[in-house]
C-alpha cells in the first residue's frame, strides 16, 4: 500500500490537485520523463500519469491529477493517510538530459507538470532555460512558482488574456524567438493538439523538439499494444519506447483518432477489464 502524505489543491473548477505518495522503490530509480501506473483499489482502472517530482531521500513521488471521470475523480478525492492499492513504476524512458545550449519547456494545461522535473534536470545540465507555461485562463495555471523557480524566464500564456501573453502556449514561444533568442531544443508536453502545434511550428524553423505522448495505456509493459502511435511511418509504443518522442515525427491525426476511440468511461473500463493478450480476466 502506498500512502498518501501530501495533499495540495491547485485548481478549483476543474479540480486539479497534487498528491506526495510513499513510494520509496520507485522514488529510488525514477528519472525526469518517466511515468507511473496507479490503481486506487482493486476494483479502479490503471491509470497511468507522468512523475511531477520525486524525493529520493523521503521516499515520495508527486504526481498531479485533474478530475475528468469516476476513476480520475476517486484520486482526485484522496487525502493525506488515503492509500493507493497500486503504485507502478518507474516506466517509460527517461528524458536525455545534456547540456543544448538555450532550450524552452512547453507545459500546456496539466502538462506544466510532467516538464517541470524535466526542466529542473536540463537546468541542473547547464542549459539556459526558458519556460512556457499555459492554461486556458488564469485560474487554471498551475506550479507557475515551481517554474519560476528552475527557470531563467517564464512566459506565461492564457487562452482568455487573463495573464501574461493572450493566446495559445505557440505565441509564447513566437514571443521568445520574437526577441531574436537562438533556441536550440524544445519539450512540449500537454494535450496532443497542442504538442502537434508546437512541432508544426518548430519544423519549419529547424528546433528539435520532443513530446511526451499521452495515449491509453493498460499494462505499461508493451504486450497489449494499447498505447502505440505512428513516429517517422514505424509502430511504437508510447509505454516502452517512450513517452517521449521526436515530435517531428509522430503521426498526430492517428494519435488523435485512436485516442477518440476511448473517450468515455465505459470504453475505458472495457480495456481496462483485458488482460495482455485481450481475453476477459
Amino acid at each position: 500500500m502506498y500512502r498518501v502524505v501530501k495533499r495540495r489543491q491547485l485548481a478549483a473548477e476543474p479540480s486539479i490537485v497534487l498528491l506526495e505518495v510513499e513510494a520509496p522503490n520507485v522514488a529510488k530509480k525514477v528519472q525526469p520523463g518517466q511515468f507511473i501506473i496507479v490503481r486506487k483499489d482493486e476494483k479502479a482502472e490503471r491509470i497511468p500519469l507522468t512523475v511531477m517530482d520525486f524525493d529520493r531521500e523521503k521516499g515520495t513521488i508527486t504526481i498531479v491529477i485533474q478530475n475528468v471521470g469516476y476513476s480520475s475523480g476517486l484520486i482526485n478525492e484522496m487525502d493525506e493517510g488515503d492509500f493507493f492499492q497500486d503504485f507502478v513504476g518507474p516506466l517509460g524512458v527517461p528524458s536525455e538530459i545534456e547540456n543544448y545550449g538555450t532550450v524552452v519547456c512547453i507545459g500546456g494545461g496539466l502538462g506544466v507538470a510532467p516538464v517541470y522535473p524535466i526542466a529542473r534536470a536540463l537546468k541542473e545540465a547547464g542549459n539556459k532555460v526558458i519556460s512556457v507555461i499555459g492554461s486556458k485562463t488564469a485560474d487554471l495555471l498551475i506550479l507557475e512558482e515551481e517554474m519560476r523557480a528552475i527557470s531563467d524566464e517564464v512566459v506565461v500564456t492564457t487562452d482568455d488574456g487573463s495573464m501574461g501573453v493572450k493566446g495559445f502556449v505557440t505565441n509564447g514561444l513566437a514571443h521568445i524567438l520574437d526577441q531574436g533568442i537562438k533556441v536550440d531544443a524544445c519539450w512540449a508536453i500537454g494535450p496532443v493538439i497542442m504538442m502537434k502545434s508546437v512541432a508544426n511550428f518548430t519544423r519549419p524553423l529547424g528546433i528539435k523538439t520532443i513530446v511526451s505522448m499521452n495515449p491509453i495505456m493498460v499494462d505499461g509493459t508493451g504486450m497489449c499494444g494499447a498505447c502505440r502511435i505512428s513516429v517517422g511511418d514505424q509502430t511504437k509504443f508510447a509505454c516502452v519506447d517512450g513517452p517521449e518522442f521526436d515530435g517531428h515525427l509522430v503521426d498526430f491525426d492517428l494519435a488523435m483518432k485512436r485516442l477518440a476511440f476511448y473517450k468515455d468511461e465505459e470504453e475505458r473500463a472495457k480495456i481496462s477489464k483485458t488482460c495482455d493478450c485481450g481475453k476477459e480476466k
